[in-house]
């Protein structure tokens, strides 16, 4: 299985990486099961996070007595040092490990201060120097932010949202990287599931020879299609090349990625699907939408109190709000089209 140097950490990872996030919604036991077959079958490189609720907890359970033969990467999101502490000694006892090979930053809305004592850096530093962590990355969502971790020369590796939805900015940080010997991690690499053919997706990613996709894996199937990809080798053709073109087309712009980051919502909206209805509806089988549950879940958009506090959170600056608006009057047009046919 093809291999990537992640930056100057000189990990040799592999380029289908699995995204461990998922596996928080399935048994201990089907999650250690699927994590050892993906390890089985060539996969070393494994993601998580200390916020994904049990993920380090069953990839510890997945990686007993095999631990030497994986790099796995996790993340905390704690503002200063004391919480940070906490966090790492939390993932050392669910991940059943004495080290961590890469822990990142969660998706900090500032630049963590290298020179605070009491701030989050000086506690991943303190754990580097003791050998409990090996290397230290960042995620975000926030170009800027992004742009100053790699300026900054703090962090060995970024994680950030990179798909074939991305804009031009997006992919001039995958470069940057490569120029600082930084490792890229691309997250969201099906865009929160609105980009259905896998194969495009995975040959949009070997284009970029630095760049290390953790694909998101809940199920055998999942798995196995990465795989099968893997296997063949599958490039850019000209037939794949059409299908990220009709994509971009119909769903570049201001879209939802579904990162979550405008959660919670004081009227109870469920912004990240609500927002991507109108893709929702035309990419998957949209009857699944068309219950009650659904139709009272979307209706919850008229309580919107316009408090704008998701707004202020997503790292994309959209206007949620008006984005909701529309999404509503779309679906209610597909409600009463599906409904009047029944």
């Amino acid at each position: 299985m093809q291999k990537v140097r992640l930056g100057r950490t000189e990990l040799m990872v592999t380029k289908t990486a699995f995204g461990a996030l998922p596996i928080q919604r399935i048994s201990k036991e089907d999650a250690a099961r699927l994590v050892r077959r993906a390890y089985d079958a060539g996969i070393n490189y494994f993601d998580t996070a200390n916020a994904y609720t049990d993920s380090e907890e069953k990839l510890g359970m997945a990686f007993e007595g095999i631990r030497q033969n994986v790099i796995i990467s996790t993340k905390s999101g704690g503002a200063d040092k004391k919480t940070v502490l906490s966090h790492i000694e939390d993932s050392l006892r669910r991940m059943r490990t004495d080290y961590i090979d890469l822990l990142q930053f969660h998706n900090p809305a500032q630049m963590p201060d290298p020179n605070d004592p009491d701030g989050p850096f000086a506690a991943a530093l303190e754990m580097q120097k003791k050998g409990y962590v090996r290397h230290i990355g960042i995620t975000n969502h926030r170009i800027a932010v992004a742009q100053q971790a790699i300026d900054s020369g703090l962090f060995e590796t970024l994680q950030f949202p990179f798909c074939y939805l991305s804009t031009g900015k997006d992919l001039d940080l995958a470069e940057a990287c490569k120029a600082a010997d930084m490792g890229f991690i691309a997250m969201k690499g099906l865009s929160g599931g609105l980009l259905t053919n896998a194969a495009a997706c995975y040959a949009f990613m070997q284009q970029y020879d630095n760049v290390v996709p953790i694909w998101g894996i809940q199920r055998e199937e999942e798995l196995d299609q990465w795989l099968e990809l893997t296997e063949k080798g599958v490039e850019m053709t000209p037939e794949l090349q059409a299908v990220i073109d009709a994509d971009r087309k119909e769903l570049a712009g201001s879209f939802c990625r579904s990162c979550g980051y405008c959660l919670p919502c004081s009227a109870d909206i469920d912004i990240p699907q609500s927002a991507r209805m109108y893709a929702l509806l035309r990419r998957m089988p949209y009857q699944q939408f068309m219950t009650d549950e659904w139709y009272e879940k979307m209706h919850r958009i008229e309580n919107c109190i316009h408090c704008n506090a998701c707004v202020s959170r997503c790292p994309y600056g959209l206007d949620t709000p008006s984005l909701l608006a529309e999404m509503l009057k779309d679906y209610d047009q597909f409600y009463a089209a599906h409904h009047k046919e029944v």
